[in-house]
């Protein structure tokens, strides 16, 4: 697992972030939902994660702005 890191941003900063994270998260759905019509299950599998994980990050900073 990777080291803890502290980052002071402020709340726009977040903001800006999430509104990438959103651009990049929707480029790997795109690219997963390609990968499928192909039948690539290995490109399938590797798009998927990355939009979760990306999806799981949002979600983290989203709620760091609610707070």
């Amino acid at each position: 697992m990777s080291k803890a890191l502290t980052v002071k941003l402020t709340g726009d900063e977040i903001e800006m972030l999430v509104d990438a994270l959103e651009v990049d998260l929707e480029g790997y759905v795109e690219a997963a939902k390609e990968a499928r019509a192909n039948n690539k299950r290995d490109d399938v599998n590797t798009f998927t994660e990355a939009a979760t994980r990306i999806q799981a990050l949002m979600t983290k900073l989203q709620d760091l702005i609610e707070d």
